[in-house]
């Protein structure tokens, strides 16, 4: 293959350098190096969680569901594991007001049959109340299980934005894994295919070779968070990231019925 020269005339900010095949699989070889090491190290760090001790909790603790309060255990569905996801909730506050983060995970999370497959269950707990959920959950078209572990003391409740796994022994049941922040992001798929793309995330934190586009500027964030994300968290009725009172989390705007708003809705923070 010949080389083909790079064009100053482009109008893409930052492009890649342009070179020849044989170039740039020298380089892609090389970076594999680094992919393969990461890899292994993944799996060394995975083969660690299997071998972490675990904590004895109480199955039997109630959480309320669209068939009223069920015991916990009863979220394993027969089987030996469970993993669920914490969803943060902001009490009385319309759909649109909902948390955008969380909204990320339980999206990209809406069916758990290769789990169920593996002999895995998967729920979504949060600290709203279930009328609220309910509605919440019917507008989102979610299929996935989600119950209210309002009032109901951790690991079972207690604070939001965890992916926490458990292990069931008959009717004995054991706390084996949690975690937060970016530890949650392996739900997230897109973020893993964003990675490999030359222009990455595009958040403000990212590493980026010089002349590369900036992270999106959208204005102070709302609820507290920090970098400028929204891009995928938030939008306006025209797909224009925003953090105002006019924005849903992303995935409403594909929700039948879903207008635009004047307000979030919301009263406090989340819990």
């Amino acid at each position: 293959m010949t080389n083909t020269p790079d064009d100053p005339t482009s109008a893409l900010p930052g492009r890649p350098p342009v070179v020849d095949m044989a170039t740039w699989q020298a380089a892609r070889d090389e970076l594999l190096v680094r992919e393969k090491a990461h890899t292994r190290e993944g799996d060394a760090l995975a083969a660690a969680r299997r071998r972490l001790p675990m904590v004895e909790l109480d199955g039997t603790v109630e959480v309320v569901g669209p068939d009223g309060p069920v015991p916990f255990l009863d979220l394993f569905q027969g089987r030996n594991e469970l993993v669920v996801y914490k969803h943060m909730w902001y009490d009385g506050a319309p759909h649109q007001g909902q948390c955008e983060g969380c909204t990320t995970t339980a999206w990209h999370m809406k069916d758990a049959v290769y789990l169920n497959a593996r002999g895995v269950s998967f729920a979504i707990l949060t600290t709203g109340r279930w009328d609220e959920v309910a509605s919440y959950v019917e507008f989102m078209g979610y299929t996935q299980p989600w119950y209210s572990v309002r009032d109901v003391d951790a690991p079972v409740g207690g604070s939001m934005g965890y992916i926490t796994c458990f292990l069931r022994d008959g009717d004995r049941v054991f706390l084996t894994y949690s975690t937060t922040g970016r530890g949650n992001e392996p739900v997230n798929g897109s973020l893993s295919l964003l990675d490999m793309t030359p222009y990455g995330r595009r958040e403000g934190w990212e590493d980026d070779p010089e002349g590369w586009p900036e992270a999106p500027q959208v204005g102070s964030p709302v609820g507290g968070h920090g970098s400028p994300i929204c891009w995928y968290w938030r939008s306006d009725a025209d797909g224009v990231a925003a953090w105002g009172s006019t924005s849903r989390p992303v995935p409403q705007w594909t929700r039948p019925g879903a207008t635009p708003v004047d307000t979030l809705g919301r009263h406090g923070n989340d819990h």
